[in-house]
């Protein structure tokens, strides 16, 4: 310390010249000087702003000398530690300072009362005796039995008498204030808990929002990552653009729509096109759902969404993405009794977050649905959900894309034929396809292989569309054969009707609760059918029934599917597709109560009069269909024993050993896709 001292001047000092001890008070920091004195004055500000945001919520800061006082919660949980060891060492210290009676038998205890030296006792609940004899001995004895002579003999003993409760031991005492130590310890957590989570207000944890955030860093699909949806990709990139470049649209007096409402099937992409829209623009992406928002506690659901907006404005800007949205979107007052209900309130809360007076331009919400007939119309009103965008199932084309892309993180074979898989998966999904590609590399690993070939991929499909092949189900050769007749008269139809897609294979092995399946493979997606199709799918279907019938002259339970495929396709023509002599008129079922089952809301909107023409109907084309099937199948019995024959010999047969078996042209090829 002297040493530093020495080193510095003393410009208070009589030695030293004026004019130096006036230069020196007049002396201005340089600039870089006053920099680093504002960069410590900061350092000091936010430390004291740190020790603030620490203890803020308590009402406590900084004393006078710089030092951070005990905050109210700690001080609240102290004082009651305090408070019960200090009760807890009187009781413990008061009773072991007192003095403790000499326990003796009871019967030492009445020869002392009958020979006269007890002078004064005191009966404790009717079970301990605690006495004084002349001597001064201070005794207790247990009462093991109930004396009714004791208090007769006190009283002629003339001894002093007193009754009282026994004293309870610290242990005692202690278990019995456990369960409330315990009761208090869970309540100053929670209060907490409850603190830290919400600055005090109540249940404040459960009042936030569980939607999980992405980065631009952690999400990184584009849209070049989602196969087809290329209309669906237009739409979206209009929010792409106004996310990168609001400002133009500003400029011009454009309005962003607030919400976009991607509605598709199940496994369509909608979730991955969100995700992509994200990832295109850069910004913060929110991903919640609908059953997130509901809770046991009342209010918790607005809670939540009140909390997600608010995140969401403080990131802006960003995209929050609600999947599964009909959970909480229902319509209002849709359900049996009424009255207010935890989910609309969640909705009422949405409406008002999403065009309320506190809505922000740079939050859009993209949400996802497979069910838009079922949601309140003041949520797809404009303003809310402005712009709806179809996500719907890829087309052949699609699919080829779809699958390449699946496709390149798997080796495979040089025999695989994506395009045929393609044709082959007509009304699949993107997650129907993903998961295609990878039942058909599990068929390779299992075979211990090194590439994913074209079989692979045909055991995958018959795999997730048939179920699994029970290879270990044990049929007789009666059985066998029976099952041989009923799919080869599937089989036989294929190729003496004109309106059929062509067939792929037919099997008698086992597949989930079939004992034998005949698979066609469409040429094209069709989005409009014939009556003429209609009606050869019918006759396909009751192709097994007539082979049976013909065959045994009488039919089995196997049937029962074909019949009620056929039974339904023909009452959809002629109640919904006016192909009968009804014409063009709909008298199908529809517009069922939304939360009411069909055994609940049957109605009809027509006469029994005319529910007896849709029988008549319905019956007339099924027995049109089954007189023409019955005819086809007599006339082509040879074929249909030759078929038979070498389906019970090799089990499962494609098209190309059909056509060479029963003598037909190869088939056609048809355009390859791009």
């Amino acid at each position: 310390m002297d040493e530093h001292k020495d080193e510095r001047k003393d410009y208070d000092s009589p030695s030293v010249p004026q004019e130096e001890r006036d230069g020196a008070d007049n002396k201005k920091p340089e600039a870089g000087e006053q920099e680093k004195d504002r960069d410590k004055d900061r350092d000091k500000d936010k430390k004291k702003a740190n020790v603030y945001d620490k203890y803020r919520y308590w009402g406590s800061g900084d004393n006078n000398d710089g030092k951070v006082r005990m905050n109210g919660r700690n001080r609240f949980t102290l004082f009651i530690f305090l408070a019960l060891i200090i009760s807890f060492a009187f009781l413990f210290f008061n009773q072991g300072g007192s003095q403790r009676p000499t326990e003796v038998s009871y019967t030492a205890f009445m020869n002392a009362l009958e020979g006269g030296n007890v002078a004064q006792v005191d009966i404790q609940d009717e079970s301990v005796i605690t006495f004084y004899t002349d001597s001064g001995f201070y005794g207790s004895a247990r009462i093991p039995y109930y004396d009714a002579s004791l208090m007769q003999t006190l009283e002629e003993q003339g001894v002093d008498t007193v009754g009282s409760v026994a004293g309870m031991s610290f242990w005692v005492l202690l278990l019995n204030l456990l369960p409330w130590i315990i009761f208090l310890v869970i309540i100053i957590s929670m209060y907490r808990q409850v603190g830290a989570a919400g600055g005090g207000r109540m249940m404040g944890q459960f009042g936030k929002s569980h939607a999980q955030q992405y980065t631009p860093k952690d999400n990184k699909v584009l849209f070049k990552d989602v196969a087809g949806q290329k209309e669906s990709k237009y739409e979206l990139q209009e929010v792409v653009d106004f996310l990168k470049n609001p400002e133009r649209y500003v400029k011009i007096g454009a309005k962003i729509p607030k919400g976009v409402l991607l509605v598709g099937p199940p496994g369509t992409g909608k979730t991955l096109l969100a995700r992509a829209v994200a990832g295109e623009a850069g910004v913060n992406f929110f991903h919640t759902s609908g059953s997130d928002f509901v809770e046991m506690f009342v209010g918790m659901g607005a809670a939540r969404v009140r909390d997600l907006f608010e995140t969401g404005r403080k990131n802006a800007p960003c995209i929050i993405f609600i999947d599964e949205i009909d959970a909480v979107g229902r319509s209002r007052g849709s359900g049996l009794g009424g009255g207010h209900d935890e989910r609309e309130q969640t909705l009422n809360q949405i409406l008002v977050e999403m065009d309320g007076f506190s809505t922000d331009p740079g939050v859009i919400v993209i949400a996802a649905t497979n069910r838009p007939d079922v949601l309140d119309p003041a949520l797809l009103r404009p303003g809310r959900f402005d712009r709806q965008v179809a996500v719907d199932l890829p087309d052949v084309q699609e699919r080829l894309d779809i699958l390449r892309i699946h496709a390149q993180k798997i080796k495979l074979a040089s025999d695989v034929d994506l395009e045929r898989i393609a044709r082959a998966t007509p009304g699949s999904s993107g997650a129907d396809l993903a998961n295609l590609v990878n039942e058909a590399a599990l068929f390779t690993a299992r075979g211990k292989r090194e590439t994913v070939s074209m079989d692979d991929f045909e055991q995958a499909r018959d795999k997730l569309i048939l179920g699994v092949a029970r290879q270990s189900r044990f049929m007789t050769e009666d059985e066998k054969r029976a099952t041989a007749y009923h799919e080869a008269g599937h089989t036989l139809l294929h190729y003496h009707l004109k309106h059929v897609d062509p067939l792929h294979k037919v099997t008698i092995i086992p597949h989930g609760q079939a004992l034998g399946l005949t698979i066609s493979l469409p040429e094209k997606d069709q989005y409009t059918l014939r009556a003429s199709y209609l009606k050869d799918r019918i006759m396909i279907c009751m192709g097994g029934y007539v082979a049976e019938e013909i065959v045994y002259g009488e039919t089995t339970t196997g049937t029962s599917n074909d019949i009620k495929q056929a039974t339904s396709m023909a009452r959809r023509m002629v109640t919904e597709w006016g192909m009968s002599s009804l014409g063009f008129i709909n008298l199908s079922n529809e517009g069922e109560p939304l939360f009411l089952g069909r055994e609940i809301a049957q109605h009809k909107d027509y006469s029994e009069m005319t529910a007896r023409r849709i029988d008549e109907e319905v019956d007339k084309i099924l027995d049109e269909c089954l007189n023409t099937t019955r005819s086809i199948l007599t006339t082509h019995r040879d074929q249909l024993e030759k078929l038979t024959d070498e389906l019970v010999l090799k089990e499962t047969l494609d098209d190309a050993q059909i056509r060479e078996l029963l003598g037909f042209e190869p088939e056609h090829h048809v355009t390859e896709l791009h």
